[in-house]
């Protein structure tokens, strides 16, 4: 255990970037629990993934803008085709376009581990792209992922895009792109569905538990030299936990 280690200049930056990604995440989890498409956020997520891989294979890994755009295109072309697939399954059980999302993120990322089998720096890209790099984040890096998550929340609640099928898909193409990159794929998935799923349709409570999680992952990540989007995703979960079987001993 090393309390030296608890240096607030990292990780008062990591936790407000994960409260940037908490501010977003947790409405749209719930809107994810609602439709029954849990998986939704790991294959955009993973498609996201899978265009910044496209361009880092095309040469274009020192050029930050290019990056952003292959990775916004790749998840907005995702979320599309996603819609696509439910506006034709309209109908049916929730239970095939959930195949369907699983396919897909099946896909993309197979398609990702064959674009990266021949680079030698390879297994440290997936790794970047599974548990993100949320230790390394700045005040100044977090401007792009703060600008985007109020552009989504002013969408999400003063425009009502929640209440369009296609304005839920083109938001949560947008949100997970900024954030994937910051947190890694696990720990988006972990932020959407865990506060969610734990607090029910409360968002302020979701806020909480994520937040608590954030915070108590960061903590241990930095005690016990730990991979912080791994220390973090665990967190969560055992707040989620304690949080559910405190309501059930209480009889909420």
């Amino acid at each position: 255990m090393n309390w030296a280690s608890l240096e607030p200049s990292i990780l008062l930056p990591a936790f407000a970037a994960g409260l940037l990604v908490l501010a977003s995440h947790v409405p749209l989890g719930q809107a994810v629990l609602r439709r029954g498409i849990v998986f939704l956020d790991l294959a955009i997520a993973q498609i996201a993934g899978l265009g910044v891989i496209i361009v880092h294979s095309l040469g274009g890994e020192d050029m930050p803008w290019l990056t952003q755009l292959g990775a916004v295109g790749a998840a907005l072309l995702g979320a599309l085709f996603l819609h696509q697939m439910e506006k034709r399954g309209r109908g049916e059980a929730s239970t095939r376009q959930e195949a369907i999302i699983g396919i897909t993120f099946a896909a993309a990322a197979c398609l990702a581990l064959i674009l990266i089998s021949h680079d030698p720096h390879g297994a440290e890209h997936l790794k970047d792209l599974l548990i993100g790099q949320i230790l390394w984040i700045t005040w100044s890096g977090m401007l792009p992922l703060a600008v985007v998550t109020v552009l989504v929340l002013a969408a999400w609640f003063g425009l009502n895009w929640r209440a369009s099928p296609l304005g839920f898909y083109v938001l949560f193409a947008v949100t997970i792109t900024a954030s994937v990159q910051v947190v890694g794929i696990y720990l988006v998935f972990a932020s959407l569905i865990v506060p969610a799923l734990a607090a029910g349709e409360r968002l302020g409570r979701g806020y909480g538990i994520g937040a608590l999680g954030y915070a108590c992952g960061l903590i241990a990540s930095g005690l016990f030299d730990l991979p912080s989007g791994a220390a973090i995703v665990l967190a969560l979960v055992l707040v989620a936990a304690m949080i559910s079987l405190l309501k059930k001993a209480t009889h909420e």
